[in-house]
């Protein structure tokens, strides 16, 4: 038999591949769910054991935060802070169905649904808008931090406020370290996402930041001590970097407006050698954008049959092949690639799929 006869046919293979993906993080999605739900009736027992921790995190939202307002939390788990807020109208969403379970036994007179913070697809809330989002503590447990804010864009006004607060990342081996001593909730691996990685995911998607800052220097109650530390010197030069908790208060930018965009044409440079498996992936995979999209391998004198592969699909109108010929290395296959392309703006995707072809559109969206 032929090694042409042997292959399967390319719309499987791709299909095949892109069902992999898909099931891959529909896996990992459940996985997450499973973990969470596993917690929750042990949640208010964690609660209990941080109080201290909790009160503060409160105290920190119900300075921006009036009583009386409409307020959407992201990630509520059993809703004990949306409660706090004493919201006039409150609505709390987590991805794991026993935490709202919970949610709704503890606090009958608040509203709670199963949603993931990544699309947030609330039925019953669509068209409403809020006067606060909360998503506090929640950001390093998405898979995708640029998708959620997003998402949460839906729901804002010109006069919402977003407020975010998250683990500083210095404090990672501490707060690890209580997890395997139990003195903290078990959690998954998280994202430990900086200030400025939060800020920039948050201006890529059209926020601008009100206010920043840092508390829980100390993040257990001394008495007295820990009044004084988090009262003063949680903010102070050289100590601030140190605190616990990291915050964002932000507002929709250009007043809340649409988002203006730019229509651009698209080359997607491919620096590929030896990587027959991944070809028909890549092309069915890569996302058209804007008015759009060339596909362009630039091939690094493959012997494994992955030039036969990319010929393949020569057929379709957006996908071409570039020989590197004498040249070596990536650098090289880019600077070819980037010559010969056509589109306006140009994207390198690595032939090993490290990077997900369908985060490809995120790119675009911060250019246009």
């Amino acid at each position: 038999m032929s090694d042409a006869s042997a292959r399967p046919p390319e719309s499987s293979v791709a299909a095949s591949g892109e069902a992999s993906f898909a099931a891959r993080e529909a896996a990992l999605r459940r996985r997450h769910i499973a973990a969470l739900d596993a917690v929750a009736d042990e949640r208010d027992g964690w609660r209990a054991k941080n109080a201290y921790y909790y009160r503060r995190i409160e105290a920190l939202c119900r300075f921006v935060v009036p009583a009386g307002a409409r307020v959407l939390e992201i990630g509520c788990g059993t809703g004990d802070l949306l409660a706090a807020l004493e919201p006039g109208f409150g609505v709390g969403v987590d991805i794991a169905p026993r935490m709202v379970e919970r949610a709704r036994e503890r606090h009958p007179d608040l509203d709670f649904h199963v949603a993931d913070a990544e699309t947030l697809e609330l039925p019953e809330l669509e068209g409403q808008t809020f006067d606060y989002v909360v998503m506090s503590d929640v950001v390093g447990m998405l898979r995708d931090v640029w998708a959620a804010f997003r998402a949460v864009r839906r729901f804002c006004s010109a006069r919402t406020r977003l407020i975010v607060t998250y683990y500083n990342f210095v404090w990672e081996p501490v707060l690890r370290a209580g997890a395997r001593l139990g003195l903290k909730m078990p959690v998954e691996q998280q994202n430990w996402l900086g200030m400025d990685d939060l800020k920039n995911l948050l201006e890529l998607n059209h926020f601008e930041i009100v206010r920043a800052g840092t508390a829980n220097l100390l993040p257990v109650e001394v008495p007295v001590l820990s009044s004084l530390v988090n009262g003063f010197l949680a903010q102070a030069p050289g100590l601030k970097h140190l605190a616990l908790t990291q915050f964002f208060v932000a507002r929709l930018a250009a007043g809340g407006g649409p988002v203006p965009e730019r229509d651009y044409s698209c080359t997607v440079v491919v620096p590929c050698r030896n990587e027959r498996g991944n070809v028909d992936d890549i092309v069915e995979r890569t996302p058209q954008m804007g008015r759009g999209t060339e596909l362009l391998f630039v091939d690094g004198s493959s012997s494994d049959g992955t030039v036969e592969a990319i010929e393949q699909h020569l057929g379709q109108p957006h996908v071409r092949l570039l020989h590197q010929g004498a040249g070596t290395g990536k650098g090289d296959a880019v600077r070819k690639g980037f010559a010969a392309a056509t589109g306006d703006l140009l994207f390198i995707l690595d032939a090993d799929l490290t990077v997900p072809p369908e985060d490809l559109p995120k790119f675009y969206a911060a250019i246009a």
